[in-house]
């Protein structure tokens, strides 16, 4: 497929992912890629040693094999589709950048969020605020709820929208897939506790590689997109530099601290989980109080980034091409 149909597929995937988002009902790759995960836990921690460099390796198999199926059935997907005719490899590959770009799904829980805070009660807005977040929600105040939803939007700016967009720009479909095959093996066992602190550690560090330029960049593009989307630009650059860093993980408060910048608001901070406080830096500066709007405009500037980054990565080359 030449580069041009390529940017493409990309630029329609992308708008059927703004009108259309996640249907529950449409069979998806990203859940696919879930049981697999799932799937393949135990059947290999029954095969490598039950110690920490028996679980590192039973980890290592987990990715080669999550990553390999995951990548390798996408491009066998694309190649016979193309086989049968150019029409369908050119919708197939559209269908599959669409189904790996999450913004209007993002936004979509979001909101829920939001909503259930402006018309349902704080027990209903912490229950919709579980479903998008991995820190207990149970003794969350309204301005806790309001944080940890624009914590989640802004953080997933970078690997659940921005991220995807520029592997798929590089790479097509195939590489949008492996970059999404790491990403959701790092949700689901890349976490420092007693189960998969050694079991996880490969798709963690994979995925902090992955992620290591993808996530600067989109803390750029919140950046450049905060003054024209309406938000404290200069402030935006000001927190971005100064509290980029402020995680554990290398990658995370690039578009935190631009949120938090552009949004004069201050996030992160010790939260619980799983009944136990974490400590963590803060990002920003508590200019004003975090409220269920915040929600909305993060969102925003999460939307304004990614036209942004769309232009960079697709609309820009696709020009380009066609002019050469």
């Amino acid at each position: 497929m030449t580069l041009t149909l390529r940017l493409t597929a990309l630029l329609l995937g992308f708008c059927l992912d703004l009108l259309l988002g996640d249907p529950h009902w449409m069979p998806h790759p990203v859940r696919a890629m879930g049981a697999l995960i799932a799937g393949l836990e135990r059947p290999l921690r029954a095969v490598f040693p039950k110690s920490p460099k028996g679980e590192q390796a039973a980890g290592v198999a987990l990715v080669l094999l999550t990553a390999g199926l995951s990548t390798g059935t996408a491009a066998t997907l694309l190649w016979l589709c193309v086989r049968i005719h150019p029409i369908l490899g050119f919708a197939a590959e559209t269908v599959l950048c669409y189904q790996l770009l999450a913004a209007r799904s993002l936004r979509d829980e979001s909101v829920k969020v939001y909503k259930a805070l402006r018309d349902g009660t704080l027990d209903d807005a912490r229950k919709a605020v579980a479903m998008i977040v991995g820190r207990d929600t149970d003794q969350l105040d309204e301005t806790g709820v309001s944080k940890a939803a624009v914590e989640t939007v802004a953080e997933n700016a970078s690997d659940g929208v921005i991220a995807p967009l520029l592997f798929l720009a590089i790479g097509g479909a195939p590489l949008g897939v492996l970059y999404k095959s790491i990403n959701t093996m790092d949700s689901m066992v890349g976490y420092k506790n007693d189960r998969y602190l050694y079991f996880g550690r490969a798709a963690a560090l994979l995925d902090d590689l992955v992620n290591f330029i993808p996530a600067r960049l989109a803390g750029v593009l919140l950046c450049l997109a905060a003054r024209p989307a309406g938000f404290d630009g200069p402030n935006a650059w000001k927190i971005f530099r100064r509290d980029r860093k402020n995680h554990k993980s290398p990658n995370s408060a690039h578009t935190e601290a631009a949120a938090a910048g552009a949004m004069d608001i201050q996030l992160a901070g010790s939260s619980y989980y799983f009944g136990k406080l974490v400590e963590k830096p803060t990002i920003g500066d508590p200019l004003r109080p975090v409220e269920p709007a915040d929600i909305l405009r993060c969102n925003r500037l999460m939307y304004a980034g990614t036209f942004l980054a769309m232009l960079l990565f697709c609309g820009l080359p696709l020009v380009l091409s066609l002019a050469l």
